[in-house]
């Protein structure tokens, strides 16, 4: 299976066609939180379209920066993956989205109950054991890809607690924009690509284990 997930767009759709081919590749596109910059549905529909131009299947979760309208959207289209789950070609997908409270105020936070409560009723949506990839918006604590520009880590407890339990074979994320990298926890590999916005975004290929994964950037 090939995976492409693209985190942090903020409105923009700048390098799109450029992986278009890799997109339609794809047997899976991930749109990983931050569709719009302070947006509705009508900012994510756009971004949307865009990506189904290419793509077979599209799931995406909201980000911080995205109003609650963009997450009914998604919803409606069939693609919104928070707080739900999903099995494609016997690959089990979940996913949450929104972030904790950030400096200012943005439309979609959550507490980190409220995280762990969203990726708890995704995982009830797929069957055990099934091989796991979960879409976080905001990234596990204490990692590479949590990190900002003064060192500190702002990832999220309860995104790493659930990855400790349940080990996804991939965790997606985004929402930390200098927190560009790949890490792991456990069996788990984590990665963060950057905003798309920037160029970032990440690829992969799996089967019964990862073959490849990686930041691409167009």
């Amino acid at each position: 299976m090939k995976i492409i997930a693209i985190p942090d767009f903020h409105g923009s759709t700048k390098g799109i066609n450029s992986i278009a081919t890799e997109l339609s590749n794809a047997d899976v596109v991930l749109l990983a939180g931050d569709l719009t910059h302070f947006g509705n549905e009508k900012d994510a529909a756009r971004i949307v379209e865009e990506v189904r131009q290419y793509a077979n299947a599209i799931y995406a979760v909201p980000g911080n920066c995205d109003y609650a309208g963009v997450n009914q959207y998604l919803v409606e289209q069939g693609i919104g993956l928070h707080g739900k789950g999903i099995v494609i070609d016997g690959v089990a997908f979940v996913g949450v989205g929104g972030s904790l409270p950030a400096p200012g105020g943005t439309p979609t936070e959550y507490s980190e109950t409220e995280l762990q409560e969203f990726m708890d009723r995704a995982i009830e949506d797929v069957p055990d054991d099934s091989q796991l990839i979960l879409m976080a918006h905001q990234p596990p604590v204490d990692t590479k890809i949590d990190r900002i520009t003064n060192g500190m880590h702002v990832g999220s407890k309860a995104v790493r607690e659930f990855i400790e339990k349940h080990q996804p074979l991939i965790c997606f994320s985004g929402h930390i924009h200098e927190g560009v990298g790949i890490d792991s926890i456990g069996k788990t590999k984590l990665v963060n690509p950057g905003p798309f916005r920037s160029g970032g975004y990440a690829y992969a290929e799996i089967s019964e284990s990862i073959k490849l994964l990686e930041i691409r950037n167009h």
